[in-house]
């Protein structure tokens, strides 16, 4: 992993390494060191993860983003089934009745004549039955200009609904992509740390060796001892902190907490790339996730202001048709099938149109309520136009500290050259006699550094323009994905 980011000479082959005498640290210590490291010595299996893996793990696994993702589907569903506002109610009920009191039916019935001469009348009386049934049937459409609004509304929320969920899928792509960075930056700088360790138990060594020896006090080799103790904490904090973040790293992926990375290295060096300040903005104002919501939220509650005017003052078109069968005879005894068994009681067709007076008065609740809407709107639209202008800020500052970010960089590729030659230069003094060893892990460390300085510059850069992805509304990738190779090579090229 330092070899592929570092270059030429930075292995931890023991042939390779000119700084560390790695052949004469013997195998407890190098098993310490694979310790250390965390490597896993004994099969325990580590699963090695892309960047984009991990996005589409998240993506797939994240309990957000998957509510998000079923309430954006329920919007779907009422969005489609809208329609149904057409469907007119339909009620049917049946009823079983005991009158009170006996009572009786009288009345005039055709006879025939003698010699069949004609038809004449007789008067009548017969008992009604004491049980009754009746059924009932309606069916009521009611028509107003605010159910095509109400459509149009559900539609809406359900573009809405859509903008959140992608609003919610590229925050969650944003900071696993900037997790996955920080926690390879980590590793990294455990990494130098895991090194001045090993340096600083060299120097242990070899103080005490002169110390046996009788050419150096006790004093230096105390000193040794105390430097190399204060590097432990500082290693155990960092493989702490780094454990913290692979858990939660896992959890937001749907693993275990306890999943085992292996993370790529960075192959291909983000290069810094031309930045236009004014066409960024541009972008940002229509394509951020925050501003494309708050505009979706203005035309929702546009739409919900039109509903509502619709309802208070355009008239409603009802139409409906309602019936009442009665059964005649005696629902005990009669067969409910017999010929005029059954006959309508009463029943019409109604259509009927409506309108509400209420809303023609300034103080009425519905007034009221059309003035709520229109200030609420208002608010909306001032915050809209905050947020644009936060938007112009942010995206400004964002570029000002990714051109900071550059300048950095070459400060710290120069420190880097500078380093390199130290190194270089004190090596050769040390092959001719002039130095001492410790002076060479010295100037080795501190061309290490000067490395990792560069390296945290390339990972502040690729976070900044993960930020600016998102501000601008474009897949992740897309700023990055216009840049080479030259930040690379410079780097490269320093270590040669």
């Amino acid at each position: 992993m330092i070899h592929s980011l570092y270059g030429r000479g930075w292995s931890l082959d023991p042939a390779r390494s000119p700084g560390i005498g790695w052949r004469s640290l013997g195998p407890p210590v190098i098993l310490a060191v694979c310790f250390l490291w965390g490597v896993p010595l004994f099969g325990q299996e580590v699963r090695t993860i892309s960047p984009e893996e991990a996005v589409d793990l998240a993506i797939k696994s994240n309990l957000s983003l998957e509510s998000s993702r079923i309430s954006t589907a329920t919007k779907k569903r009422k969005a489609d089934t809208a329609w149904n506002v057409f469907i007119p109610t339909v009620d049917l009920g049946g009823s079983l009745m005991r009158s009170n009191a006996a009572s009786t039916v009288s009345g005039l019935q055709p006879v025939p004549l003698p010699n069949n001469i004609g038809l004449g009348v007789s008067p009548f009386s017969r008992d009604l039955p004491a049980w009754h049934v009746a059924g009932s049937l309606q069916i009521a459409l009611n028509l107003n200009f605010a159910l095509l609004e109400g459509m149009r509304n559900l539609r809406l929320e359900y573009e809405s609904g859509l903008i959140t969920y992608e609003k919610a899928k590229a925050q969650l792509e944003r900071d696993v992509r900037k997790s996955y960075y920080q926690m390879l930056l980590v590793q990294e700088n455990i990494a130098l740390l895991r090194e001045n360790f090993a340096a600083a138990g060299q120097r242990v060594a070899t103080a005490q060796a002169n110390y046996r020896a009788g050419q150096a006090p006790e004093l230096t080799l105390l000193q040794a001892q105390v430097a190399q103790a204060n590097l432990k904490p500082s290693i155990d904090q960092a493989e702490n902190g780094l454990k913290v973040s692979m858990a939660q790293f896992a959890m937001n992926l749907g693993l275990p907490y306890d999943t085992q990375f292996t993370l790529i290295p960075l192959k291909d060096d983000t290069a810094f790339i031309p930045l236009d300040v004014a066409d960024l903005i541009a972008r940002a104002a229509n394509g951020k996730p925050d501003i494309q919501e708050l505009r979706q939220s203005i035309l929702i509650l546009e739409s919900t202001r039109k509903q509502t005017f619709y309802q208070i003052f355009t008239p409603t078109l009802s139409l409906s048709w309602n019936g009442d069968p009665t059964f005649q005879g005696d629902p005990w005894k009669d067969s409910w099938f017999m010929e005029d068994g059954w006959k309508q009681q009463s029943g019409m067709f109604r259509l009927t149109l409506a309108f509400r007076l209420n809303g023609l008065l300034p103080w009425s609740t519905e007034a009221q309520g059309l003035k709520d809407i229109d200030e609420t709107l208002s608010s909306l639209n001032i915050g809209l136009a905050q947020a644009v202008r936060g938007t112009e800020l942010e995206i400004y500052n964002t570029v000002l500290s990714l051109e900071q970010t550059r300048s950095t960089a070459e400060a710290q590729r120069l420190t880097a050259d500078l380093a390199e030659r130290t190194y270089r230069l004190t090596e050769q003094a040390y092959r001719a006699g002039l130095n001492d060893l410790l002076e060479v892990q010295n100037a080795e460390l501190e061309l290490r550094k000067a490395r990792i300085g560069v390296l945290e510059q390339q990972f502040n850069y690729l976070n900044g323009l993960i930020d600016l992805e998102y501000a601008i509304g474009v897949p992740f990738g897309t700023l990055s994905a216009d840049s080479g190779n030259s930040f690379s090579r410079t780097v490269t090229e320093s270590a040669k």
